[in-house]
């Protein structure tokens, strides 16, 4: 095992990293003046990177006077990260290369009897998309989780995440890092998705925005600065729980939220059911309303009422440049075009809503993200407070499909 470095040779080490990762395939000399750091000084960190793996060689550039540069780029194949994005309905997982491209993917349906069941469920589809690419990819390093709930950094567990039976009673992140062996991290899953758009956009003018899910339940991420905005029990963008649809005094409303009631999938297949008397899932209200059917119609058109209310809420104390709107439901043009028009009603700015550029991939995007920041910190800075880095995203295609 290496010895530590010195706070100085993280901090230079980091920043040669950095340069790296974003403008490469760049030359040492052109890596000096990018981060100030002498010529010998990045030589050094160059050489030692690429002898443990983690920085290749792809070619040479023209230099100055005819002469030619050897320039380096990290080497995507040096390490594997794991996202895993579990739903009520679904468990997603993925293992991404370091350029955050998907080199493997598998979905199943969450096992509905929920608490170590699931745990092992996430742990089985792990392990077997990693061995799936054995041989062709690094070791794994590190997982990102996204649930459906509050994540308890003291206990492990995970409040407010109805959808999963018992995981507010069991250490999920110690049962996973246990099974796996590696760092676990667990996050928000909207707060992931937020993130995921965030980084894939590419645009310095989407520092500020909210990422509303609609699915079985509702909630937002929000990033505020280019930082996600956890609040002091990371509970912050628990929109569900806003004090408006249903009466928030009732004990359900403790549980599920008051706005989640009214503007989630089971709020959408009960109030059809209560005005038209037919059951159907909340694909076939959407095909009823594109088909006329009146009390369809006024079912989607009260819930995008809703949700145009809470995103009101969110513009009146976050002032973020855009919403995205994605989830399950929330892919549905037909719903935002509907919270576009009643949001315009009640708020008196104009902010574009959006569709989600990633679909069911964002809280995997974010995952990725996480997981990439927190790999450069803890293998290139050895935890050095402060430190950090900004990477380019792979294009949309690249990750949703793992195109190489």
């Amino acid at each position: 095992m290496t010895a530590p470095l010195k706070a100085s040779r993280r901090i230079s080490q980091s920043a040669v990293v950095q340069a790296i990762v974003n403008f490469g395939p760049v030359s040492r000399a052109k890596t000096a003046r990018i981060t100030g750091l002498s010529k010998q000084t990045v030589s050094e960190i160059v050489a030692n990177l690429e002898a443990r793996g983690w920085v290749r060689t792809v070619g040479q550039t023209d230099g100055h006077v005819g002469r030619k540069a050897i320039v380096y780029d990290i080497s995507p194949a040096a390490a594997t990260v794991a996202t895993v994005d579990l739903g009520g309905m679904k468990v997603r997982v993925a293992v991404c290369d370091l350029a955050g491209r998907v080199l493997e993917e598998r979905v199943e349906p969450t096992h509905r009897s929920g608490g170590m069941h699931v745990i092992g469920q996430i742990v089985r589809m792990l392990q077997e998309t990693a061995e799936n690419k054995s041989g062709q990819i690094g070791a794994l390093h590190i997982a990102v989780i996204g649930v459906p709930g509050v994540p308890d950094p003291r206990s492990g567990k995970i409040k407010m995440a109805p959808n999963i039976a018992h995981f507010d009673q069991i250490d999920v992140v110690g049962s996973l890092s246990q099974s796996l062996g590696i760092k676990v991290l667990v996050e928000n899953d909207v707060n992931l998705a937020a993130l995921g758009e965030y980084w894939m956009s590419g645009k310095e003018t989407d520092h500020d925005l909210v990422f509303i899910a609609v699915g079985t339940g509702i909630g937002a991420g929000i990033v505020v600065d280019g930082q996600l905005l956890r609040g002091s029990c990371g509970g912050a963008g628990e929109i569900g729980f806003l004090p408006f649809g249903a009466d928030p005094f009732e004990a359900e409303s403790l549980n599920s939220g008051a706005l989640e009631r009214v503007a989630a999938t089971h709020a959408i297949i009960n109030l059809y059911e209560s005005l038209s008397g037919k059951l159907t899932d909340v694909i076939g209200v959407f095909a009823a309303a594109d088909a006329g059917d009146e009390h369809a119609v006024r079912t989607l058109d009260e819930v995008s009422r809703q949700i145009a209310r809470a995103a009101a809420a969110i513009v009146a104390v976050v002032d973020p440049s855009k919403i995205v709107i994605g989830g399950s439901i929330g892919e549905q043009e037909t719903l935002r075009s509907q919270i576009r028009h009643h949001l315009s009603g009640c708020c008196p700015r104009k902010i574009p809503i959006e569709k989600s550029r990633l679909g069911n991939h964002a809280a995997l995007a974010g995952g990725v993200y996480t997981a990439i920041s927190h790999l450069h910190i803890s293998v290139f800075a050895e935890e050095e407070r402060g430190a950090g880095i900004t990477f380019p995203p792979p294009s949309v295609e690249n990750f949703r499909f793992g195109a190489l």
